[in-house]
């Protein structure tokens, strides 16, 4: 990203990166090895990049996006929060963010239905499909990334890896 853009996107979001509270989603995993502030940095700079390509509200988009998974426990341990997860989360991140910060009808909006079709109601906002659509992405994203890294790491997965290479190259 030009210098610029970079400065702005940092601007925008500093306020909420350096808080106490949103720097412990380091101590969530989300994808894989991916820990939810990651996750959220990276779909917040998507967001911003997207929404300012298309004159969108880009400053909403990445500064909901880097709350959208402010839900602060571990989804993979069922005692730690209510069931279903996917269907829940967003509440509870839309309910930590607006205990810490000032949010926008925009905000709170892409926050709150950020899992749609889970959440039924689709976002109400451009910006809300952008962060949906950048969401699952980032989420195949890390997934494909620590699967290539164990594949170049595990013996077992190195000799998996040469079989497809030899099958495909036949085709």
């Amino acid at each position: 990203m030009k210098e610029k853009y970079q400065k702005e996107f940092e601007l925008i979001i500093k306020e909420l990166i350096e808080n106490e509270t949103v720097q412990q989603m380091k101590n969530y995993r989300q994808h894989c090895d991916t820990n939810c502030f990651e996750h959220c940095y990276t779909a917040s700079y998507y967001c911003y990049n997207i929404c300012k390509k298309f004159k969108l509200d880009y400053k909403s988009a990445a500064r909901a996006a880097m709350l959208h998974d402010l839900f602060l426990y571990d989804w993979r341990d069922p005692s730690s929060h209510k069931r279903w997860h996917a269907f829940n989360h967003p509440r509870t991140a839309y309910e930590n963010a607006l205990k810490l910060f000032e949010l926008n009808d925009i905000e709170k909006d892409i926050i709150l239905k950020h899992m749609w079709p889970t959440t039924v109601i689709p976002p109400k906002y451009l910006e809300g499909f952008v962060l949906t659509i950048v969401d699952k992405y980032c989420a195949i994203e890390e997934t494909m990334s620590y699967c290539r890294k164990k594949m170049k790491t595990t013996k077992a997965f190195k000799y998996v890896y040469i079989l497809l290479g030899i099958i495909f190259m036949k085709k």
